[in-house]
């Protein structure tokens, strides 16, 4: 089975694998060679990657997803996001900083409509701190 990861900036993952494991709007998803056909949004959340059926855990790959939406079939993956970051990507201390910003921003907000985008700016920077830690465990 193929994986197509792809944000708005161009293609982050397109390469064969196992399983993924992806965040929809009804819940995770586990998604296996075969699987029944099947288009579903995808909320913000961690893509779980094994890319080989032997792979053990620490070999798991994590991607943090800002929604979008994911088609699946028995063959291919396809997730099409606003934007995807790889935990190695992710610096920790940056992503920490900019959620402390995002939490005073929505403390600050004058009106429901900054306060709905803080929130949205929390969401993500809490889910990019989720695969850092993840990243973190799997280098240890």
């Amino acid at each position: 089975m193929k994986l197509q990861l792809v944000t708005m900036t161009g293609v982050k993952v397109d390469e064969p694998i196992y399983s993924a494991t992806i965040p929809t709007v009804d819940g995770e998803i586990s998604v296996f060679p075969s699987h029944e056909s099947l288009v579903t949004l995808a909320r913000n959340g961690v893509i779980t990657v094994r890319f080989k059926k032997d792979d053990p855990d620490a070999k798991l790959e994590y991607f943090a997803i800002s929604g979008g939406v994911v088609q699946i079939d028995q063959t291919q993956i396809r997730v099409l996001v606003d934007e995807a970051d790889h935990g190695a990507e992710i610096i920790e201390a940056e992503t920490r900083a900019a959620l402390e910003r995002a939490i005073r921003q929505r403390d600050e907000a004058d009106d429901q409509i900054e306060r709905e985008k803080a929130h949205q700016l929390i969401d993500r920077h809490m889910v990019r701190l989720k695969v850092a830690e993840l990243q973190r465990r799997r280098r240890r």
